[in-house]
């Protein structure tokens, strides 16, 4: 597949999610104005895995790629790795001899088969039954009935079952209690404000660090407040001793508190806080296992290097689109609307108005990367039009986007 043809699509992904809501995978898809048929699609995410290096940017998430019945024949297919796809069905009739002949074929060379737009067991699904891994159903017009009418045959096979089109937690709690195990949907990664909600005393206390960290007030101020919070400072020893946001790793074993805060450094240490902020129940910030805490690093490492791209001389300003990036998604995780976050966290004016009005170049390039998210590809070109910059175009949100998750998932420092 040529670049011209990767410059003129956005790569859209959408989480995918096990019962217990860790990242499992993404539906991955280019959505190009030039050309919107399945197989020219398939394609193009065939061509991101070798042009954009998807595949490493992916660790170990699964890419779950939509083909019809055309480009399940082509040989392109098999340039994708059997351990990192899944490919994904998009019949509209049933399969002819040929099809389920190249079907049993991918099968026995490692590959991963699930079938889309499951509506019943008919001539369609049916001859697919023994050689599907995963079967999709659209639950979006379902209700819990019809669900359990679908799913009920199906649940005694050896395959899972993915919930397609989860918007809301009534939804995911209704799919569990069918039977579902894996689930799709921006739900995984949207905010849900919950009025009158109050920030638990774990939470309380990591706002004091992070707003200490971006005072920059003395180690002795940092390791006091750390003392306070004994479940924080076995974090913080896990992660310095460990593996490091972002997959840095330091050559040292660390015992003392001081020597870890001084080791991870100013800036570390407000992005690991504001990342720890985001997990439920203070647990250690794993990027590879929630879709949220996927999406707040991705948007501020895009941030970043958007940053860097449009202002390269301008470090300040780059750390700053880093956490505003994350900081954008702290309404989805504390469930608080964004006025009263910013009551709460000291952030420098840049940072406030590009996250309360999108003001100035950090704002702009926040509202770029929203409408990204929302697969929003008319507002994306506005704002790339606004930005006048001839270093920054559809193309570069891609690579961005790929080298973000390479990061993310450790693949790079």
């Amino acid at each position: 597949m040529s670049e011209p043809f990767l410059n003129d699509a956005f790569l859209t992904r959408q989480p995918i999610v096990d019962q217990q809501e860790v990242l499992i995978g993404y539906q991955l898809q280019f959505r190009s104005s030039a050309n919107d048929g399945r197989s020219d699609a398939a394609k193009l995410v065939c061509a991101a895995y070798a042009e954009l290096g998807v595949r490493s940017a992916l660790g170990d998430s699964r890419a779950f790629i939509g083909v019809d019945a055309d480009f399940l024949h082509h040989d392109a297919l098999e340039l994708l790795p059997t351990d990192g796809v899944v490919i994904e069905l998009s019949l509209d009739a049933a399969p002819d001899e040929p099809t389920l002949t190249r079907c049993r074929s991918l099968r026995e060379r490692g590959y991963s088969l699930a079938l889309a737009n499951y509506s019943g067991l008919d001539k369609r699904s049916t001859p697919l039954l023994s050689m599907l891994d995963i079967i999709k159903i659209d639950i979006s017009n379902c209700s819990e009935t019809e669900l359990e009418s679908l799913a009920g045959a199906l649940l005694r096979l050896p395959l899972k079952l993915l919930a397609q089109g989860v918007n809301t937690r009534e939804q995911v709690a209704c799919c569990r209690k069918v039977g579902f195990h894996l689930f799709q949907g921006h739900f995984f990664a949207e905010p849900q404000i919950i009025g009158g909600r109050h920030l638990s005393a774990s939470q309380s206390g990591l706002i004091r660090l992070i707003n200490l960290a971006g005072r920059d007030a003395e180690t002795a101020a940092i390791e006091a407040a750390f003392k306070s919070e004994p479940a924080l400072v076995l974090n913080l020893l896990r992660i310095v001793n460990s593996v490091g946001i972002g997959g840095s790793r330091f050559g040292q074993k660390i015992s003392s508190l001081r020597h870890a805060i001084t080791l991870l450094g100013r800036r570390q240490l407000q992005r690991w806080l504001q990342l720890l902020l985001m997990t439920p129940n203070g647990n250690t910030a794993d990027l590879s296992r929630s879709p949220l805490l996927q999406v707040a690093a991705l948007r501020g490492r895009m941030m970043e290097l958007l940053v860097e791209l449009c202002y390269p001389r301008d470090r300040k300003l780059a750390d700053q689109a880093f956490i505003t990036g994350i900081m954008s998604m702290m309404p989805a995780a504390l469930g608080l609307p964004m006025t009263e976050i910013l009551e709460q966290i000291a952030l420098e004016p840049e940072v406030a108005q590009a996250l309360s009005s999108h003001e100035g170049a950090l704002g702009q390039t926040l509202a770029l990367l929203e409408c990204f998210d929302g697969e929003d590809a008319a507002g994306c070109d506005a704002l790339l039009e606004e930005l006048n910059n001839e270093d920054v175009d559809r193309s570069t949100l891609n690579t961005c986007l790929t080298d973000a998750l390479r990061w993310v998932n450790g693949n790079s420092e």
